[in-house]
C-alpha cells in the first residue's frame, strides 16, 4: 500500500447549493488482495479492497456491514447519477435530510432488498 497526502488538502464546494466544502486529503494505492479499512468516531468498520479485477467497495452488505450497524442504500440525484451510499443506522434521519436538501432519491436499501436474514430496519425508506 502506499499513501499519497495532499498537503495541504485540496478543497471543492459541493452539493446542490454549492454549500458544502469536501476536502480531498490524498490517495491510497493498493495492490490486488490488500485491504484498508475505515472506522467511524463510534468505532464502526468499513473495508475497502482492491481484487485484481476491481474493487469491493463494501463487505457483505447483508452481513458483515450490518453487523457494524450500516445499511447500504443506492440513491439518484437530479441529474440521473446514481450512487452507492453507506449509512450508519443511528445516523439514518441525517441521511434523510440530506436526501431531501441535496434532491437525492433512496432507490433501493440494498441491505434490505438482499438480505434474508431478519432486519429490525426494514420497511424504513428515506
Amino acid at each position: 500500500m502506499k499513501i499519497r497526502k495532499n498537503e495541504p488538502p485540496r478543497s471543492f464546494r459541493v452539493g446542490k447549493q454549492a454549500d458544502r466544502e469536501i476536502r480531498d486529503s490524498g490517495d491510497i494505492h493498493l495492490e490486488p488482495d490488500e485491504q484498508v479499512t475505515f472506522v467511524t468516531d463510534s468505532g464502526r468498520r468499513h473495508d475497502f479492497a482492491r481484487k485484481a479485477w476491481g474493487f469491493y467497495a463494501t463487505p457483505s452488505i447483508n452481513g458483515r456491514l450490518e453487523d457494524e450497524g450500516f445499511r447500504t442504500a443506492l440513491i439518484r440525484n437530479q441529474q440521473g447519477q446514481m450512487y452507492v451510499t453507506v449509512v450508519e443506522v443511528d445516523k439514518q434521519v441525517l441521511f434523510e435530510k440530506y436526501c431531501e436538501r441535496e434532491e437525492q432519491t433512496v432507490l433501493e436499501w440494498l441491505s434490505d432488498a438482499t438480505s434474508e436474514r431478519p432486519n429490525q430496519f426494514r420497511g424504513r425508506v428515506g
